[in-house]
């Protein structure tokens, strides 16, 4: 079998453990809020993430794809397409090895990280300091301290508003039949966002601003108008606010709001982090069949598909690991908690895509929870499950580092 061939299988094999990875750690990121409230099982999480993930990675996960991701590396460095194949392969390979550990370890680490880690490995070993930009890595390592700390204090925001405008109202039950529709047109509005101004250029479709805000309303507002539906048919309880019937009736509409939060998180997810595991397959395809360096590439249909299946099978097969520390070991979440915590996570992924701040989903979502765990003072939180969590992070760029160059140097003496 020729070398082509087999640098073909290994692109679409590594390609495939990577979006794997991404299923275990990220999408089980995404699910943990709405699986630790108890909105809903892990059953019915795989099957959300199953459907609106796949649809997120099909429909909006990239038609053309940075060759280089993330521009970490300065092309011009780069006078042999070969070192690049074998460059991507290792840091698909690294990163996808680094996920699995992580995620067997229940640590929710950024996909995105992980990649950038194993790219910047492969490039000292392969081409010396000079050919990494180190202003972009600058960045990079700035959204590990903004990125939480914007979804922490807007989630802390949410839930405040939540306690005074609900928990502490005349009549909470009646307030909450009131407000929740509300919030879910909010959400769902934010969700939109993300995918009419960030997912679909993927799929070369550009909308304009304005177009993208229009859509994104009338998206919530059609769905807040169904969740009206769904929360008449949800009886009323009478009782005052002590008795616990009433406060399980708010947490139950709450819930029905945790299921349209999941299933959009879960596409605007799809969409945007499935192009950790099928840019460099790309950048492979590609320069195998030109044996040219191209700055973008087109994705088959194909490896789309494989992005994912990958998604999917890694969150049924080893998500769990993750969404125990997120949904129940940093903080105890109820639907009205987890609410808060993905709003605010969506928000600010919004915020980020908009204004092109580098942001990790893992570490936006993380600090949502604390956020909300915060609400309820420092005792709510469980410290040591944050400290190992922080530790995963700082860990996560050295690792895949290591890992790419030392996969690089042997694919290198493999194939010459």
């Amino acid at each position: 079998m020729e070398a082509t061939t087999i640098l073909l299988a290994l692109a679409v094999l590594f390609g495939l453990y990577m979006a794997w990875g991404i299923g275990a750690n990220d999408v089980a990121n995404a699910m943990a809020t709405s699986v630790g409230s108890k909105a809903i099982t892990i059953k019915q999480a795989i099957i959300i993430a199953a459907i609106f993930e796949f649809l997120g990675a099909f429909l909006a996960g990239g038609e053309v794809t940075a060759t280089i991701r993330k521009g970490i590396i300065d092309s011009e460095a780069v006078n042999d397409a070969n070192i690049l194949v074998y460059g991507m392969l290792a840091s698909l390979l690294a990163a996808a090895v680094w996920l699995t550990i992580a995620s067997k370890l229940g640590w929710p680490v950024s996909t995105t990280h992980s990649i950038v880690g194993a790219i910047v490995g492969f490039a000292l070993v392969a081409m010396g300091l000079d050919a990494i930009r180190w202003d972009q890595m600058g960045m990079i390592a700035s959204s590990w301290v903004t990125s939480p700390i914007v979804a922490g204090l807007l989630a802390f925001s949410l839930i405040m508003s939540v306690q005074k405008l609900i928990f502490e109202a005349e009549d909470p039950e009646k307030q909450t039949r009131r407000l929740v529709p509300f919030y879910i047109f909010l959400t769902v509005t934010v969700i939109a966002l993300v995918t009419f101004l960030k997912g679909l250029k993927h799929v070369g479709l550009e909308i304009d601003d304005l177009t993208a805000v229009l859509l994104s309303v009338l998206s919530g507002l059609l769905v807040a108008l169904v969740s009206v539906v769904f929360i008449r048919k949800i009886p009323v309880v009478v009782g005052d606010m002590e008795s616990s019937s009433t406060e399980d009736n708010i947490e139950r509409i709450f819930a029905l709001l945790m299921i349209v939060t999941a299933s959009a998180m879960a596409f605007s997810h799809g969409s945007n982090d499935v192009a950790n595991a099928i840019g460099p397959v790309a950048a492979i395809l590609s320069i195998l069949s030109t044996g040219e360096i191209s700055q973008s590439s087109p994705v088959p249909i194909y490896v789309l598909l494989i992005g994912g299946i990958g998604i999917v099978i890694g969150l049924a097969t080893f998500g769990v690991h993750v969404i125990k520390t997120v949904g129940e070991k940093i903080t105890e979440l109820r639907p009205s908690r987890g609410f808060a915590a993905e709003l605010a996570a969506a928000s600010t992924v919004v915020f980020a895509s908009y204004t092109g701040m580098p942001i990790s989903t893992t570490h936006t979502l993380v600090g949502a929870v604390l956020g909300v765990g915060l609400a309820r003072g420092l005792a709510a939180l469980d410290w040591s499950v944050v400290r190992s969590i922080f530790v995963s992070w700082i860990v996560t760029l050295p690792a895949g580092a290591a890992l790419a160059a030392i996969f690089y140097l042997t694919l290198r003496g493999i194939f010459g």
